[in-house]
């Protein structure tokens, strides 16, 4: 029974030490496998990471310029906007100074419908209620006169300077223009201003009387020119 026994320790213990051997090698070989392959998993990840990043900076850069892109759209339209607004106006503008142009061209084609005098007192610019009432009787014709023209000569007295008197002449005709203007809606291509200053005082009168603005109601339209040569038609502009 012995003799039996022997051998097959000797067997198991021979198999033991082959397993046991066995698994070692394996690990050994098997490890350097699994941290290469733990590596490369980090390494993914990081590349994953990266990527994602890179597409998240990507799509912000992309929005960033996306919205330049709008807003420069947003302005050039607006550019556009302000540019045609500009022509209009420009035309507009055009429009009405090339009309004056010719106007003022054939001004000697122009006849008085009515005309008044504004006084001013010395080194005075504002209208008083008697000159507001005087332009108002040459105001009132002024929806009843086709092709007219406001012809405005602001004047000065002789005390001053010539300089000083210029501005205080286009000062006085100045008030003369937005009285007109403000409350009768005469176009400014349709008022004809002259600042004379002392240069051209009215003859056979006082230093008193030349502090005015002489403010004449013109057309060019035969009719009107007719109705002024009419009988009566000149008592209307004695004031």
């Amino acid at each position: 029974m012995k003799r039996f026994l022997l051998p097959v320790l000797v067997l198991g213990a021979m198999a033991f030490t082959v397993g046991c051997t066995t698994k070692k090698e394996v690990t050994r070989q098997v490890t350097p496998v699994m941290n290469k392959l733990d590596e490369l998993d980090e390494q993914t990840a990081r590349t994953t990471r990266g990527i994602h990043e890179t597409d998240d900076r990507a799509q912000q850069g992309i929005a960033g310029v996306e919205a330049k892109a709008t807003a420069a759209d947003q302005k050039a339209i607006a550019a556009g906007q302000q540019a045609d607004q500009a022509q209009q106006f420009a035309t507009t503008v055009n429009g009405g100074v090339q009309n004056l142009t010719d106007r003022v061209v054939n001004f000697d084609n122009f006849h008085a419908v009515s005309e008044t005098a504004v006084m001013f007192g010395f080194d005075k610019a504002v209208l008083t209620k008697k000159d507001k009432a005087e332009l108002d009787e040459l105001g009132g014709q002024i929806p009843n006169v086709k092709g007219y023209i406001v012809q405005i000569e602001g004047r000065t007295d002789s005390v001053g300077s010539k300089d000083y008197n210029y501005g205080l002449s286009k000062r006085r005709a100045d008030a003369v223009t937005q009285y007109l203007a403000s409350k009768y809606g005469v176009p400014a291509h349709k008022i004809y201003i002259i600042g004379l200053g002392k240069d051209a005082p009215v003859e056979n009168t006082s230093r008193a009387e030349n502090r005015r603005v002489d403010v004449r109601l013109m057309t060019n339209n035969s009719e009107a020119a007719e109705a002024q040569q009419r009988p009566g038609a000149a008592a209307s502009q004695q004031h």
